[in-house]
């Protein structure tokens, strides 16, 4: 195993240094800093963090999220709190959203009613598109 490049200094000679959590530790040669590689696991594709970090920006819940994407809500919950993401504020409008293939959103459009009356945002959501639409309450 070659050790890999110090996270602190990124000097390349490093010498192993013992096993921590079944994690090989190095320590450097130029610095003396002391690191383990990092964990081999299960990586989310930047795409899925990305899109889940639009979704909620635009007021869609966490467990909402979660079934658009398929991944789980903690993980969202944990992406807003790692990149320092802003709950939308409160307002008197909400989202609402339609899954549409290409063919169905270009008819969406075509209806002039969908175009008027409410903020909206088209996104790409693999092979379909998602319309965002924020509706104002309305009082009942």
């Amino acid at each position: 195993m070659t050790a890999p490049a110090c996270p602190k200094c990124n000097a390349i000679e490093a010498t192993k240094s013992g096993v921590i959590n079944e994690r090989q530790r190095f320590r450097c040669r130029q610095c003396g800093y002391h690191y383990t590689v990092a964990k081999v696991g299960r990586e989310v594709d930047s795409y899925y963090v990305i899109k889940a970090l639009q979704l909620y920006i635009e007021g869609v819940s966490y467990r909402e999220i979660e079934r658009l994407l398929g991944v789980s809500h903690v993980s969202v919950m944990n992406w807003v709190k790692k990149y320092g993401v802003k709950a939308p504020r409160q307002t008197d409008y909400h989202p609402t959203y339609k899954i549409l293939n290409h063919k169905e959103l270009a008819e969406f459009f075509q209806v002039p009613g969908n175009l008027k009356g409410a903020g909206m945002v088209v996104t790409e959501l693999g092979d379909k598109f998602m319309v965002i639409r924020w509706e104002r309450f309305r009082a009942g």
